[in-house]
């Protein structure tokens, strides 16, 4: 998508229009290492579970109650569970700098998006035919 209205953009525009955009793709990036994290404390409590049988098989009875009792329920903050870290983060956080965002580029620059991008990609270009 190009816009034309991006000329009439000042600089102050353009680079707080990026920095938006950029502090947006950081979160995103920070969404995937949640997931990341969600998915591998699952697989850690997944082996957990495994040992509980394991445990009483061999005989270590209280540390198997232990394990079922103490550690396997509990969260990883407090009591919230990996899955509630991530939904925090993206109904709060994330969702509400998504929006700012949104409407952040609506205000400024009739909604473009990558302003910045696209003024260095006529730059750019621009230069070929110099």
């Amino acid at each position: 998508m190009t816009n034309d209205s991006d000329d009439n953009l000042s600089e102050d525009e353009i680079a707080a229009l990026h920095e938006v955009e950029l502090g947006v793709e950081w979160l995103h990036r920070a969404h995937g290492h949640l997931v990341q994290f969600h998915h591998a404390t699952g697989h850690a409590m997944d082996h957990l579970a495994d040992a509980e049988p394991l445990l009483r098989a061999s005989g270590h009875d209280a540390l198997a109650d232990r394990l079922r009792t103490e550690l396997l329920p509990q969260g990883v903050l407090d009591d919230t569970w990996s899955y509630g870290v991530l939904e925090a983060f993206q109904s709060g956080c994330l969702s509400e700098v998504v929006s700012f965002e949104s409407e952040t580029r609506d205000s400024i620059a009739d909604g473009a998006r990558h302003v910045a991008e696209r003024q260095q990609e006529r730059e750019w270009k621009g230069r070929v035919e110099e």
